[in-house]
């Protein structure tokens, strides 16, 4: 009930939305590193199946859904929501295979960044898109090592990977823009509904790929405790911290993910990065910092319980949704 009392309750202090916020990111890094090494017994859709699958379970618990009645609005608004989400952590995760965990965020930040961006009319907000795209360029092609993913003949990244990442960001944009609605529809229960559709999408391709070693006892238990520290955990505490916390600080705070990945993934599965690379996320992370700063000044400064993430009307979105994709 730990997780219920988190994401329902008020906060006793101005410091624990802050708070919520870094454990979120540090809890999404490390789940991720401990994902990784489920893939060699059940691959990356295995991983994700499993992964999505055991969060809805604990979650549909803590916001215990079976006492509201689910109609059909619900369900319109949890299907695209939920398809988003799946389709974010499916191939998020195939990126992590082939790509550094710091590098992959980085890229897959241009979705929140681009419809943070395509929402605004300012002119400011093209030197934002100028410094990610330039980002971007530092980050591609140059060599990386370490680690059990990350290079290809010659030295550069995995080209799949970085597309894969790409379109995980592409997602990551849909999940915010349905985040609106799938909120006002489901209330504080959107994350659990959310996660039983994505599950629902990404199981067939865990099964097809894992097959009945999706459910070997050892592969369970990491999953679970992959399914705790990347999903219940941190959707709890970004619900919790979006409800207290202004719009701006909250995107300036996540805006770091990127960043935090990639000392995950230093100190945990050695995957050393160059100089170039730490710049080329330095500018993605100044990127969103940026367009969160520029953002419209008629911005509501709480979003109201019950809203969920994504955009508020005549606003721009929120940089980062209520759930990570690591």
């Amino acid at each position: 009930m730990v997780l219920r009392r988190i994401a329902t309750r008020s906060a006793s202090s101005d410091f624990a939305p802050l708070a919520a916020v870094a454990t979120a990111m540090v809890s999404i890094c490390w789940g991720a590193s401990i994902a990784k090494t489920l893939f060699p017994a059940i691959g990356p859709a295995g991983a994700t199946a499993l992964r999505l699958s055991l969060a809805a379970v604990i979650l549909c618990g803590v916001f215990r859904v079976w006492q509201r009645p689910f109609d059909r609005h619900m369900l319109r608004a949890a299907l695209p929501y939920g398809l988003a989400l799946g389709c974010m952590n499916l191939l998020f995760y195939c990126a992590i295979q082939r790509i550094p965990l710091g590098i992959a965020l980085a890229t897959e930040f241009t979705g929140p960044l681009a419809v943070a961006t395509f929402s605004s009319r300012r002119r400011v907000d093209l030197a934002w898109v100028a410094l990610a795209v330039a980002g971007l360029a530092l980050l591609l092609p140059h060599e990386v090592s370490g680690g059990a993913s990350g290079k290809v003949a010659g030295g550069a990244l995995d080209p799949v990977g970085v597309l894969l990442a790409l379109g995980a960001g592409v997602f990551w944009g849909a999940y915010i823009l349905l985040g609106k609605r799938a909120g006002e529809a489901l209330g504080a229960a959107a994350p659990a509904y959310g996660m039983t559709a994505a599950a629902l999408v990404a199981l067939p391709f865990g099964v097809a790929q894992a097959g009945t070693a999706l459910l070997q006892p050892h592969v369970l238990a990491t999953a679970l405790v992959v399914a705790i520290f990347s999903s219940a955990i941190p959707y709890s505490l970004e619900m919790f911290a979006l409800r207290r916390l202004p719009t701006k600080s909250f995107g300036i705070l996540t805006s770091g993910e990127p960043a935090v990945g990639a000392l995950t993934g230093a100190l945990l599965m050695g995957e050393t990065l160059p100089m170039v690379k730490w710049l080329g996320i330095a500018a993605v992370v100044g990127a969103s910092i940026g367009t969160t700063l520029t953002a419209s000044s008629r911005r509501p400064p709480l979003i109201e319980p019950g809203t969920g993430p994504g955009t508020e009307p005549g606003t721009e979105p929120v940089i980062k949704p209520v759930v990570s994709e690591a």
